[in-house]
Order: C-alpha cells, then structure tokens, then sequence
C-alpha cells in the first residue's frame, strides 16, 4: 500500500474549468511508480468526487484517458472491506453502542447505502436507531461556511436523531460531517474507519 496526501480538489470544482486537473490524476495512473489495483479514498466527499474525474475530464486531450482510470479505481474502504472475511481482523465491538450517520455522498451519491452499518454490526458493534438518517448534516461541502445558520440547524437536527439512541460515541464516513457534528457535541464523533482498532476509542 502507498499512501499519498493529496487534495482531491472537489472544493476547487472550478479548477477543472480552468483547465488544471488535480494532481492525484497523475499521481496514481498506471504510469506512475506503482500501478494501484484500486485507490482507497477515506472521506466520502472526496470518493465522490474522485469517481467523477472521468466524466469532468472527458474533454481534456491529455488527461481525459487517465482520468477514467483513476474514477475506476476509486473505492470507498467499505466497498473493499464488505467483500472480505472481516472476522480474520480479529476485531470485536464488544456490542459498544454506535449511532452512524450515512454522509450524502455516500448514501446518495456513491449510492451505497447501509455498506458501512453491515460492516460495524459484523464486527461486533451495536448500532442505535437514528430517525430521518437519509438527511443532511448540515456540513455539504462548503455549505457549513456559505451558510452557517442553516447549516447549524441541519445539525443540531441530526444531532438530536443521533443522540436518541444514547450511544456512546457517534461515527460517520466523511472528515467534512465529522468535523461539522462534533462542534455540536461533547460526544465523540470518530470517523468509522476508527473502529476498527477499539483500542484507540
């Protein structure tokens, strides 16, 4: 495994029209050092955002080619992880009560929905019900800053649904929505992949 800090640019949207395409592109196409067999990208914000190089590229002569590849590649950890024997991690819950929040850009935009609670109910967690979980946060990209009134209400919303439950800390799957949340709360809010070292919580 390689792992490379690189922005993916979705913030910037209007740099692919400046004709400046990220360079992630570059950096993990098959003529690069090593050619990856997929491309793990840990906040759903951006794996969205990632899997539409190809389309947001299309009409770039010079990277247009690399940029389906990379959209290819580009997987949510918990696409990799549903399909593995996650029991040979050895990992156990230990039936801790877990809310989740499903981020927008994964439940809706990489339309994979409830991938992330199968995983945390096979690893031993307990999950809370939350009312209304196909809502917002509030954090949308940049909305959290263009139009933070709106954006706090949203939270403390999904706040109040996630809370319901009592769990003892809240997990989701974008670093936008956990950051966003967490200015809300005492509660921990931890991105999921967190949990799969107990330790550390």
């Amino acid at each position: 495994m390689v792992a490379y800090l690189l922005c993916c640019s979705s913030v910037g949207q209007n740099r692919f029209q400046q004709g400046t395409p990220p360079s992630s592109i570059s950096a993990h196409t098959p003529d690069s050092v090593i050619a990856p067999e997929a491309i793990l990208v840990t906040a759903s914000g951006c794996g969205v955002f990632v899997k539409e190089y190809g389309k947001l590229l299309a009409d770039d002569p010079a990277y247009a080619e690399k940029a389906v590849r990379v959209s290819e590649l580009a997987k949510d950890p918990a696409e990799v992880l549903q399909q593995e024997d996650i029991g040979a991690l050895d990992i156990d819950g230990g039936g801790r009560r877990v809310a989740y929040h499903p981020p927008c850009t994964l439940q809706h935009g990489q339309q994979l929905p409830e991938i992330v609670e199968g995983i945390l109910a096979r690893l031993g967690y307990q999950l809370t019900p939350v009312a209304d979980r196909h809502l917002c946060c509030g954090s949308a990209g940049t909305y959290s800053i263009t139009q933070p009134d709106l954006a706090e209400q949203l939270r403390d919303n999904k706040l109040a649904a996630l809370n319901a439950g009592r769990p003892e800390l809240i997990a989701t799957a974008n670093v936008g929505c956990q950051l966003h949340l967490q200015t809300g709360c005492e509660q921990p809010v931890r991105h999921w992949i967190e949990l799969l070292n107990p330790k550390i919580l």
